[in-house]
């Protein structure tokens, strides 16, 4: 895959100049959770598909792995959300996967979407994202452990630090959201800004 930059080879390294699927041998998704409390990105990167489903497990992956022990006293996750994409703010599958999640792991998750246009705002894209595509510039990416390498080698002078977890699984895409979810739904929306701003609770089984 064309990566944009430059670095230090010691032979000349060949590729297309453009990205073509069809000659590829895999894909690489990543999704990022960035730490604005410790100034830690935490990457995970799939190999399937950009889903709901990827993007709460993910979530679920770095609760498990480093927020309880990090925030052991806390009893809600406030997650900054693109309006777009797997974690989509008009899509009711999101809102079924994310119940689920907190159903699973125990612990409110408060979600505030940002609106069109305006996720320039959210720190992930100038506090994380940036200095990875720095960490991977110039570089042809042949598998998910070369990618996992460079994005571990992010850090700056502030102090970043960024781990890497590769999902292997496979995601199924064109879910539907099951028949009677609207209707009984526990999704609290907030009273300002509803469509932006909602918690998931965990209910009792």
């Amino acid at each position: 895959m064309y990566r944009p930059g430059t670095l230090y080879t010691k032979e000349p390294v060949t590729t297309f100049d453009h990205d073509f699927w069809s000659l590829g041998h895999g894909k690489v998704i990543p999704h990022g959770i960035y730490d604005c409390q410790q100034n830690r990105g935490h990457i995970t990167l799939g190999n399937s598909k950009d889903t709901s489903e990827f993007a709460c497990e993910s979530l679920k992956n770095w609760w498990n792995n480093y927020g309880k022990a990090t925030y052991p006293n806390a009893n809600s996750i406030l997650a900054k959300c693109d309006g777009g994409g797997s974690n989509n703010a008009n899509h009711y599958i999101f809102k079924e996967d994310l119940q689920k999640l907190v159903n699973e792991i125990g612990i409110e998750i408060r979600i505030a979407h940002y609106p069109p246009y305006t996720s320039k705002y959210n720190p992930i894209e100038h506090r994380l994202f940036p200095h990875i595509t720095r960490a991977c510039q110039g570089v042809i990416f042949t598998s998910l452990e070369l990618v996992k390498a460079l994005v571990e080698k992010t850090q700056t002078k502030t102090g970043l630090s960024v781990a890497v977890n590769i999902l292997n699984k496979v995601y199924q895409t064109g879910r539907k959201v099951a028949d009677n979810f609207k209707n009984t739904m526990q999704i609290v929306f907030d009273e300002y800004l509803p469509k932006w701003n909602y918690r998931a609770v965990p209910q009792p089984e």
